[in-house]
This record gives C-alpha cells, sequence and structure tokens, in this order.
C-alpha cells in the first residue's frame, strides 16, 4: 500500500509554513512587503526549491510589473539567511537552495472568473424555490 505523500511533498510543505512565517517576521525589507507563500516544490535530490509568492496589492500584479521584480530580487538576495533559518526549524541535514517566483494564478484565476461571471451573469445556476419545492414534496413523500 502506498503511501498518501511521499517525504519530499511533506518537507514541501512545511517548508512552506516555515518560509511564510520566516518572511513575515525575520525580513524587515520594506520592498517586500505583503508576500503569501503559495506552493514550494522541491526537488527529488533535495538540491533546490522553487517558491511560489503572490503580493497583496490593489492593482494587478504581473511578472513585468516592477513591484513584483524588486520583491522577488530582494527574497532572492535573502534567500540564504532564509535557507539556514529553514534549515534550523526543520533539522534537515540537506537544506535545499532556494529560488523565488512571482505566482501569477492569482490575476489569472480572477480573470477567470470575472468572464464566467459576464457570460452567466450574477444569477444562481438552480432556482433556489426550485429546489425548496423538489425536498419538500420527496419527503412528504
Amino acid at each position: 500500500m502506498p503511501r498518501e505523500f511521499s517525504r519530499i511533498d511533506r518537507i514541501g510543505d512545511q517548508m512552506q509554513r516555515e518560509l511564510a512565517q520566516l518572511i513575515q517576521r525575520e525580513v524587515k525589507d520594506p520592498r517586500v512587503g505583503m508576500v503569501t507563500v503559495n506552493a514550494v516544490k522541491v526537488s527529488r535530490d533535495l538540491g533546490y526549491a522553487d517558491i511560489y509568492v503572490s503580493l497583496l496589492s490593489t492593482e494587478e500584479l504581473t511578472e513585468a510589473s516592477p513591484e513584483v521584480k524588486e520583491s522577488i530580487a530582494v527574497l532572492n538576495k535573502a534567500s540564504g539567511f532564509l535557507r539556514g533559518q529553514v534549515g534550523r526549524a526543520m533539522k534537515l541535514r540537506v537544506v535545499p537552495q532556494l529560488r523565488f517566483h512571482f505566482d501569477a494564478l492569482q490575476g489569472y484565476s480572477r480573470k477567470m472568473d470575472n468572464l464566467i461571471r459576464e457570460a452567466v451573469g450574477d444569477k444562481p445556476a438552480v432556482d433556489r424555490d426550485e429546489g425548496e419545492g423538489k425536498d419538500d414534496a420527496e419527503s412528504n413523500a
């Protein structure tokens, strides 16, 4: 019977939690701003870890945005410090090199959600009155 999660997946999940706390508490650079760690993908040999982050902002951000470029550059420069802190917190013998990337999935999902709302409209897919009538009829039978 195979295990549900491999060791690599568990390490990635733990790294995600540790990095989220470390970036919030330990990285004091004002250029970073509000960063969310969305995912961590660790290579099978623990050589490197790709960390996907998104930034909290009022406007729509892309990888080409100056805020994003600056934040990713700061995080990549702080990767040595973060790597040491993660290694101490997780007690790993081999700590992967950290590589930060901007996660554009939130912007893409927001765009798709808006397109679906335009196509369908804001009305619900199932009318609530019809659904309640069917349930009442079935319970009376």
